[in-house]
């Protein structure tokens, strides 16, 4: 008899293994967090992630609209010299300092997307994408040069986006973050910590977690890759002994609060770390569910994970 495959979407929140559900990642009655009605609104982590985009530009457009009156108002141009194309809007709260070094608006229709900047924040030098969505930087937020943001963006007060990073699009920042990596379709609570070279993709990531220098997140499998995007099947996970479809193609991390994943760590896609789970560098995490307080350790001289083959050198 075939395996029974549980679709997740199908599922109430009550029906949701544990293991799925977000109140297992994330406390948001001791770390609240501005966005945490993506949660209520959907039945499980893997749910949040797919919802990501329609919470976003639905909050961006009410954020905005009552912004609006108190703002300084820019259309298709800027306060400063800038590369532009299309069209866009540009709000300003009190001591803001915008000085992008490109704007790229819509250049096919009569839609202005927005970027707003709150009370204090600066953005200097960044090459800003509103051809899509509207984009929301949160007060005393600095955005460094080299940078590129593609709306819908959410980022939260006082945080710091450095240099080199790409947020890709679809992106919920918490406030205090530190990000210098690539992010795409992704959360990042209160002072989650990504401040080097790394890739998120497809993943939430809670209060205070950290990847440490060039470790990244898988969000789909090695083979996958070899199939056409829209071909591709949803990912299963097995949970308390069942199957579960995950009704989509792509999953990366849910890392739950101070979960940690250490320097030039992968993790595999649909990888699921509780709260305090720690990665040692240098690890490999396979798909599944890990933590809470746990520590995962790479130790391949220990236990046989590294294969040995014979080499036989050519002589002259």
């Amino acid at each position: 008899m075939p395996e029974k495959i549980i679709k997740l979407k199908d599922l109430s929140k009550d029906d949701v293994p544990a293991d799925l559900r977000a109140e297992t990642y994330f406390d948001f009655t001791s770390h609240p967090f501005e966005h945490h009605q993506l949660f209520e609104r959907t039945n499980s982590v893997c749910d949040a992630v797919a919802g990501i985009n329609d919470y976003a530009e639905k909050w961006l457009t009410a954020a905005i609209a009552r912004r609006r009156p108190s703002a300084a108002v820019y259309k298709d141009k800027t306060p400063g010299p800038a590369q532009t194309i299309g069209r866009f809007e540009v709000l300003l709260g009190d001591d803001a300092v915008f000085e992008p070094a490109r704007i790229i608006g819509d250049t096919k229709g009569d839609v202005r997307h927005a970027i707003y900047l709150a009370e204090g924040a600066k953005l200097i030098g960044a090459d800003i994408y509103l051809e899509k969505a509207d984009i929301y930087i949160g007060a005393e937020t600095t955005v460094e040069a080299g940078i590129g943001i593609k709306g819908p963006v959410i980022i939260g007060e006082r945080c710091e986006v450095r240099q080199a990073a790409y947020l890709r699009g679809d992106c919920i920042l918490g406030n205090d973050c530190i990000v210098r990596g690539e992010i795409k379709n992704s959360v990042l609570m209160n002072k989650a910590n990504f401040p080097h070279p790394s890739y998120l993709g497809d993943s939430l990531c809670g209060y205070m977690t950290h990847f440490g220098n060039q470790a990244t997140s898988a969000n789909v499998g090695i083979f996958a890759g070899l199939v056409e995007s829209d071909k591709r099947k949803s990912i299963l996970i097995s949970c308390n002994g069942n199957t579960y479809d995950l009704g989509k193609p792509k999953m990366g991390i849910c890392m739950g609060d101070y979960s940690q994943v250490g320097c030039n760590s992968v993790s595999d896609p649909a990888t699921f770390l509780k709260p305090y789970t720690i990665a040692y560098p240098l690890t490999r995490i396979s798909k599944g569910f890990y933590g809470p307080n746990e520590i995962l350790k790479n130790k391949p001289l220990e236990h046989g994970i590294i294969e040995r083959s014979p080499f036989k050198p050519q002589r002259e």
